[in-house]
């Protein structure tokens, strides 16, 4: 390279007779777009997604068919941007129900792709995902482990769950399938003041008693909210209000109530 004094025919440097010389230029160049070609092959493959987790209402949300479309037609894009999901059923009794179904790994693991091979990484994931369905799709069928609904039990196994798997890199996000007719135990949405005062001494009770989990930095999407409620309709933007106050509070980032 004659212009930074260190190629052919640079001063002081003398070139042995009958040797010629290395094309350097070219050769660095091709190995740099080699290293780019595999760090980038290397970055795709190993792109990071998200730790999940995921409600069922196995209660009266589960009986029309409207409430088991929304999991076979949503549920399967939302498992794309995970790298593990968790679940929880929601019965008469989330927290303690005998009704389970064992999270899902959907990255490969270093020993499974050392390499980090998108290749083998896209077909582990590919295989991993559908399992994820069925899982949730056998929470409709739980039994009703008394009477009611107690979706605050189903979120904190779920996050219970989510927190042993903590990991500040990667997003944390929740789809919950459910109506949110909470009316177990400490909480009867039915019977809640839902004025402004009510709402907030409510979720200061209930974030006080840890009856509400911590959800910091989750994203929480919910599916068929107020599906099943069929009274008193004036109620139901206060009901909104009420949930979306207590995820905040919780720490949610984003609540999408649908």
């Amino acid at each position: 390279m004659a212009e930074d004094g260190r190629g052919e025919g640079a001063p002081g440097r003398r070139v042995p007779s009958g040797t010629r010389p290395r094309p350097a230029r070219r050769l660095s160049a091709a190995s740099a777009v080699v290293a780019l070609i595999a760090g980038g092959v290397a970055a795709c493959g190993t792109e990071a997604r998200g730790i999940c987790g995921v409600i069922v209402d196995s209660t009266s949300y589960a009986d029309p068919g409207t409430s088991r479309n929304d999991v076979t037609s949503k549920l399967p894009a939302f498992a794309q941007t995970c790298d593990w999901i968790a679940f929880a059923a929601v019965t008469g009794s989330s927290e303690s129900s005998t009704c389970r179904q064992d999270p899902v790994a959907i990255a490969a693991t270093r020993a499974e792709n050392p390499n980090e091979n998108p290749v083998v990484e896209d077909r582990v994931r590919a295989h991993r995902i559908t399992q994820v369905l069925p899982r949730a799709t056998q929470l409709f069928d739980c039994p009703a482990e008394g009477e009611g609904s107690d979706v605050l039990g189903a979120l904190r196994y779920l996050v219970k769950q989510l927190s042993a798997q903590r990991q500040p890199d990667k997003a944390h996000q929740i789809i919950v399938f459910s109506d949110l007719i909470n009316n177990r135990g400490d909480l009867n949405i039915n019977q809640l003041d839902l004025s402004e005062n009510g709402r907030k001494q409510k979720i200061k009770e209930l974030r006080d008693t840890r009856l509400m989990p911590d959800m910091t930095g989750y994203t929480v999407a919910v599916h068929g909210f107020l599906r099943k409620k069929t009274s008193s309709p004036d109620r139901f933007p206060l009901l909104e209000s009420f949930w979306r106050e207590a995820f905040e509070s919780a720490g949610a980032t984003t609540v999408d109530l649908l």
